[in-house]
């Protein structure tokens, strides 16, 4: 038996315990998960605690979470005026709410209040992975409550560009005015599918709305899109069809249950606090003085902070950094460490080491460059890096 098949074999065996023994399969997936059957995304519900460790319960837990998933498009994903909640006034014959409505709890002032984070998840979803073509490709699975509901429960059709009408107005001495009519239309980067149809793009943008209504006290900010995204392709992935035809209810709960860990990267007020933002560059930064005081202090002396370049890698997950394929093997080991987020510390840090050299002759301006777009390579290298750094941490403590 090759070593990757009893690699596979490996993680079968895991998986078809009664009772999956949580520590053991962290270990398996830590080294990566391999690309096969349904390993990856059923890992993955696993590691965001998604789904329980007892098996028995998983037809239960999954059944139940996508029956409620469904609830939320069909109650949700509707403009107040085709509700049927919205009913006449029995003594004045008038209606309840109308779209000039600006009380606190019209669902008309809602909906239009709705539609100011709307419209950002909207271009946000239409700019998703652009160098490969999943989220523009048709889902084989779409909604049809949504595709099939004449555009009414279509999220972008509130958000729809317009034609903008701009006026060159000409005038010289007293002559006649002359005025020369431009018309604009907002470019779309990511086409929206006919009735029947919809694209990968358009799911997320669904998820992503919902959460945001769910989460009123954090609602949507910009950079959530991108951490939605992997964990979409990775459900939307699976060679079990069954698996797939429910990909975005299972990424909903997924993506509820990561961003219960990294809310307070997104949320500006808890940016001091243990696990916020600024709490986490500071750790890599002393991590990075620990480790090689010499770029520490390279970097130190050109001014160049930590929040340059560490804020979206951290706070992203480095989900902008590298090709998706490699984003996803580095989750792999993310989700499987039990303290979350010290590993993807040791993976920035990694990250800064293999370019010592680079960064000891580079100035300020090349090194800014250098860390905001990090140059393509093996992520195999990286990662034995960010191990090799665990392993030093173990040698110090112990």
């Amino acid at each position: 038996m090759s070593v990757f098949k009893a690699r596979v074999k490996e993680f079968e065996d895991a998986l078809d315990e009664n009772e999956i023994d949580l520590s053991y399969l962290r270990q398996l997936c830590f080294n990566g998960i391999p690309d096969v059957k349904s390993l990856r995304p059923r890992c993955w519900k696993l590691l965001l605690g998604y789904l329980g460790t007892n098996r028995e319960s998983w037809n239960e837990t999954l059944t139940k979470k996508r029956t409620l998933y469904r609830q939320f498009i069909e109650e949700l994903v509707l403009p107040p005026g085709l509700k049927e909640a919205h009913t006449l006034d029995a003594r004045n014959g008038c209606l309840n709410d109308h779209p000039l409505s600006e009380g606190a709890e019209s669902a008309w002032n809602i909906f239009f209040n709705d539609n100011e984070f709307l419209l950002q998840i909207d271009k946000d979803v239409r700019r998703l992975c652009p160098d490969i073509s999943f989220f523009q490709q048709p889902t084989e699975y779409p909604c049809d409550i949504v595709v099939n509901s004449n555009g009414e429960r279509r999220l972008h059709q509130r958000v729809v560009p317009s034609v903008l009408k701009a006026a060159n107005v000409e005038r010289k001495g007293l002559g006649i005015t002359k005025i020369n009519l431009i018309t604009k239309r907002s470019e779309e980067t990511y086409e929206a599918m006919e009735e029947g149809q919809e694209a990968h793009w358009e799911v997320v943008q669904r998820i992503l709305f919902l959460y945001a209504k769910l989460n009123p006290g954090q609602s949507y900010v910009q950079g959530m899109n991108e951490i939605v995204g992997p964990i979409y392709y990775v459900m939307a992935s699976d060679p079990d069809s069954d698996y797939r035809e429910h990909a975005e209810a299972d990424c909903f709960f997924c993506f509820t249950a990561l961003m219960a860990e990294v809310r307070d990267f997104f949320i500006k007020t808890l940016d001091d606090s243990e696990g916020g933002i600024k709490n986490m560059m500071k750790r890599l930064s002393q991590m990075l003085q620990e480790r090689d005081l010499q770029i520490y202090e390279r970097l130190k002396s050109q001014e160049l902070h930590p929040q340059y370049y560490s804020f979206r890698w951290i706070s992203l997950i480095l989900s902008q950094e590298f090709p998706l394929p490699d984003v996803v093997r580095i989750w792999d080991s993310v989700f499987s460490d039990e303290q979350r987020f010290q590993f993807l510390l040791k993976i920035c840090c990694a990250m800064i080491l293999i370019q010592r050299d680079q960064i000891l002759q580079n100035d300020f301006a090349s090194n800014v460059k250098l860390l905001q777009n990090y140059p393509f390579m093996d992520i195999n290298v990286v990662l034995s890096k960010a191990v090799s750094l665990c392993y030093e941490n173990y040698l110090h403590t112990h």
